[in-house]
């Protein structure tokens, strides 16, 4: 099992920069498959990026890509959300989530741990 905290999340302007953490405990982070989803209030949890075990490969979703980049440190049990370019539609609750496989997935039902959640807003 693994227990994801994430961090790093507030108040920013439109095309402000954020820099989200999810910090893993446990001992075997570098076999799980880790992504990020966000939810916005009346919305479904949707998928923002993932990223496979060792780190080389990475996956967005449309609206991330050229602004998003996910990263981890296997080594400090870590995923990372660097968020560029923010724009006031990218307002939700940004969720970690962790699935112990190697195949990456894209719909929150596939992923059995998950973090509490950081809030990020950002204004016009």
């Amino acid at each position: 099992q693994v227990q994801l905290a994430e961090s790093g999340g507030g108040l920013v302007q439109a095309g402000g920069s954020l820099r989200l953490s999810c910090a893993a405990s446990g001992r075997t982070f570098s076999s799980y498959t880790m992504a990020w989803f966000r939810q916005a209030p009346g919305k479904e949890r949707e998928f923002v990026a993932g990223i496979s075990l060792s780190g080389s490969s990475t996956y967005y979703a449309d609206s991330a890509k050229g602004r998003f980049t996910i990263s981890r440190d296997n080594a400090k049990n870590t995923v990372y959300l660097q968020m560029n370019s923010l724009k006031p539609e990218d307002t939700a609750v940004y969720y970690c989530a962790g699935r112990p496989y190697s195949r990456i997935a894209y719909q929150p039902i596939e992923y059995a741990y998950w973090g509490q959640g950081t809030q990020v807003t950002v204004s016009s």
